[in-house]
């Protein structure tokens, strides 16, 4: 069962929930996870402040673990945290106001940021929709790192507590905190408005946007760090926010793309892995256990997006990659040459060396491994895979495929000792101990 966040698990310490049964605690979990993005979106609108707005959020949370336990669930129990948490935030705005009355009247200018006096009246008023699409833009602001955009998204958007994003980052919790705390403070200190950017504006946040979404898709696919080769719950996360994103900006054609590439990605998750937890790579990999209804709504996103542009974005073009792989029933049916084809493009798009590396491996099946390894070859020098993995991972490949063993074995060798991911670690070390069996 998850752990509610911080500020309920200081209401059990004052004696406020010891005697919520387990029935309770749960539904109140299952409420918080559903709600709380909303809730503090609502806020967020109102108090211009998401730092403000998480703290009067999750004190309408403890409100309910309170109240619910003697009075029941409320039949909407949605509606009955935004009422409390609007309460509370009316209530923090008029002592804001008195507050700046009084330095009025003292003659004092207010030191802190300018904040226009509300309409109480029009505050009642909800436009949930646009309060998720500010909040998420908020989140994942560019004057935040790119840790603090991650942790703060699923911080606000997806309810987890500090203790679940550290477990999943493999990180302390306590640096998680400071994490989050930090990406809030510089939002304050910067002053960063509460709202949906425009024009040219909007491009540039929503590749924030998008860049985070898919930074926990992957974490949760193929984790960087600790034991686990897949964290499923960040994957689900993940297309979650993307799904909601594709309902809050429906023009967007890179939205779908990301939207559809998460979903087919997704949809191999159970077969990642053997019977006894080992990995299982995309070729060798059962397809019956793929979730085909996932592929289904995966090629559909595709399909929207590519009805929404001309021009094909990075997550169009890798969701068409993934789409190759996806209509393949066998592996040995897989279009290897438009794949090719389809990473000249995306790598000319993003001079990106990772989307060569994997343009090598396309090359590579589709027109033998001597051309695979030439382009890896070609990598040899960039910076960026200088202390990765993958560069000698890939390359081992393509060698063990030419039959030069020994030359694969040590380039495993060295994968091995590159990569962070302990069983892909293993994995890589079996492999180089098969070169010395050929």
């Amino acid at each position: 069962m998850a752990a509610l966040p911080y500020t309920c698990r200081g209401a059990a310490r004052d004696g406020f929930i010891g005697v919520v049964t387990v029935e309770t605690h749960r539904a109140i979990e299952t409420v918080w996870r559903m709600e709380s993005a909303r809730l503090i979106a609502g806020l967020a609108r109102m108090v211009r402040d998401v730092g403000v707005a998480e703290e009067l959020a999750q004190d309408a949370l403890v409100a309910a673990l309170q109240q619910w336990p003697g009075e029941g669930i409320p039949r909407n129990p949605g509606a009955w945290l935004m009422a409390a948490a609007k309460h509370r935030a009316l209530d923090h705005l008029r002592r804001n106001k008195l507050l700046e009355r009084k330095h009025e009247h003292l003659g004092q200018e207010m030191a802190t940021r300018e904040r226009a006096v509300p309409d109480f009246d029009s505050l009642a008023e909800d436009d949930i929709g646009d309060d998720l699409l500010k909040l998420i833009f908020t989140a994942c602001h560019p004057v935040l790192t790119t840790e603090g955009r991650v942790a703060l998204t699923l911080r606000l958007l997806g309810g987890l507590s500090t203790k679940e994003i550290a477990r999943a980052f493999f990180v302390p919790e306590a640096t998680m905190a400071q994490r989050i705390v930090r990406a809030k403070r510089v939002l304050a200190d910067n002053r960063v408005p509460f709202e949906t950017p425009r024009g040219d504006e909007i491009a540039v946040r929503l590749g924030s946007v998008l860049e985070v979404v898919y930074l926990i898709f992957n974490e949760g696919y193929s984790a960087a760090a600790g034991d686990d080769w897949m964290r499923p719950a960040l994957c689900e996360e993940a297309l979650r926010l993307g799904r909601v994103l594709a309902g809050l900006a429906p023009q967007e054609p890179e939205v779908h793309g990301l939207v559809a590439l998460m979903e087919i990605q997704a949809s191999r998750l159970r077969a990642r892995t053997g019977a006894h937890g080992e990995p299982v790579l995309l070729l060798d990999q059962d397809r019956s256990r793929w979730d085909w209804l996932l592929i289904r709504r995966g090629l559909a996103a595709l399909e929207r997006a590519q009805r929404l542009t001309g021009a094909r974005g990075t997550y169009v073009l890798q969701a068409s990659i993934a789409a190759c792989h996806a209509r393949a029933r066998v592996a040995e049916h897989t279009d290897w040459r438009q794949i090719a084809e389809l990473y000249q493009e995306l790598a000319a798009l993003t001079g990106s060396p990772v989307v060569e590396l994997g343009r090598a491996m396309a090359v590579g099946m589709a027109f033998g491994p001597a051309a695979g390894l030439q382009v890896v070859d070609g990598l040899s020098e960039e910076p960026a895979l200088r202390d990765s993995h993958r560069l000698p991972s890939v390359r081992a490949d393509l060698l063990f495929k030419l039959g030069r063993k020994n030359e694969a074995r040590v380039e495993y060798e060295r994968a091995a000792e590159l990569a962070l991911n302990g069983t892909e670690r293993e994995m890589l070390r079996k492999r180089a101990k098969e070169c010395g069996e050929a």
